[in-house]
């Protein structure tokens, strides 16, 4: 049974709204978000990326970049700029990116369903980004960022979506500067509330798609809240967190590729024999080559794309992390013949989601910034559910959701 809550939100004026929302904390770098930032007092980047307001050298993890996250916090709700709704809301989130349209509740999650694996997930997290995100959400005492949730689609959720928006005028309705549409809508009547909360309830379990890290640290300060009450009774809004959740069916996973430094010593020549032990290998010329099936990756070495087909002693079929093709390559290629043992720490591999394009990765080699690139086919929900549905674990850095959702269109207090 999943938990759905509606919440007193915190939220922008409409003539602001746009300007406040801004990108994930974890999207952009410190450098990006100043320069995002700049000119724009409203950007929730000051508050979710609060050392752009302080020196160019301060340690991003010291205190005073918390302090600040708290102080513009405070001040944007002094100024107006996040106004607290009066009586507890669902809300509706729509992005939409090339002519396709997804629609997502906005409420709470649950603390208990997190911590008892109600909510399920498919990537581990670090320890030092999660105390990161933990800190943020102590000194705020707010999920100030939502997460990303999906669940198996239900016809009646759809139908009252569908109902709600086509008879209702969006709060917010803009188009951001990477040319996705956002509209969010207040639910304010009780009888839609109860009943979108009631079909929740009769789902065995929500997932998280994105944000993995922010989901654990509001989780984990939950815990610590109730534990350090002595009067807690479960009731207390510390016991939720702030979450959008998407049927599984309007979403879309895209590729998330692979850049190499170095070849660990290898000539191009042996790299190329190298992984003809478990692959088949075709070179496709300078035009960018795209993968178009699973256990099908493209590889951009030295000025040219191959094809590289796995062997089909290199995958499981029956396992459903051993038939990943993030985990073929893994196996077949980055720990045996590269040498990269831990994909969350080895600086000799970067990541680019799909959205950036092939383009990135050729520039990149061809810059000599990279030496080989490797370009897979994505993930499909089918199978990212059934791995958290097996308790299993993706490889890191195997999922790229697009769009993303803005920041700041609703904030969730904890008290």
């Amino acid at each position: 049974m999943a938990i759905l809550k509606a919440f007193k939100g915190l939220r922008p004026p409409k003539d602001i709204a746009e300007n406040l929302a801004s990108r994930p904390y974890d999207v952009l770098n410190s450098t990006e978000a100043r320069k995002e930032a700049k000119g724009n007092p409203y950007s929730l980047l000051h508050i979710i990326k609060p050392e752009i307001d302080l020196s160019e050298n301060t340690d991003h993890y010291s205190p005073e970049v918390y302090d600040k996250a708290n102080e513009n916090f405070e001040l944007f709700k002094q100024k107006g700029w996040l106004k607290a709704d009066e009586e507890e809301y669902l809300y509706i989130y729509a992005l939409t990116m090339n002519g396709k349209t997804q629609y997502g509740v906005v409420g709470c999650a649950s603390v208990d369903d997190y911590l008892k694996n109600v909510i399920k997930k498919h990537e581990l997290t670090r320890h030092d980004k999660e105390e990161d995100r933990m800190k943020h959400v102590r000194i705020t005492n707010a999920n100030m960022e939502p997460v990303f949730f999906t669940y198996p689609a239900v016809a009646e959720i759809d139908q009252i979506i569908a109902d709600f928006v086509k008879h209702h005028e969006p709060e917010y309705d803009f188009t951001s500067d990477d040319s996705f549409e956002h509209q969010f809508w207040v639910i304010k009547d009780n009888n839609h509330i109860q009943r979108l909360v009631s079909l929740f309830n009769d789902l065995p379990a929500t997932y998280v798609a994105d944000g993995h890290h922010r989901t654990a640290a509001a989780a984990l300060v939950g815990k610590e809240k109730r534990e350090a009450n002595p009067h807690h009774s479960g009731s207390e809004e510390y016991n939720y967190f702030l979450a959008v959740h998407f049927p599984d069916n309007q979403l879309t996973i895209i590729d998330y590729n692979r850049l190499i430094k170095d070849l660990n010593g290898l000539s191009k020549s042996a790299f190329i024999d190298a992984l003809s032990k478990s692959f088949l290998i075709e070179e496709k010329g300078t035009d960018i080559f795209r993968p178009d099936s699973l256990h099908t990756f493209s590889m951009y070495l030295d000025g040219k794309w191959y094809s590289l087909i796995a062997k089909s002693n290199t995958f499981d079929d029956e396992d459903p992390i051993g038939i990943l093709d993030v985990t073929i390559l893994t196996h077949q290629v980055l720990e045996p013949i590269l040498n990269i043992k831990d994909l969350r720490t080895d600086n000799r591999i970067d990541f680019v989601g799909g959205i950036r394009g092939l383009g990135e990765l050729k520039k990149r080699v061809d810059n000599g910034e990279m030496a080989v690139a490797f370009a897979l086919y994505p993930v499909s929900m089918d199978q990212l559910i059934k791995i958290a549905d097996s308790g299993k674990i993706m490889p890191p850095k195997t999922t790229w959701f697009e769009p993303k959702l803005r920041s700041g269109l609703v904030v969730h207090a904890l008290d």
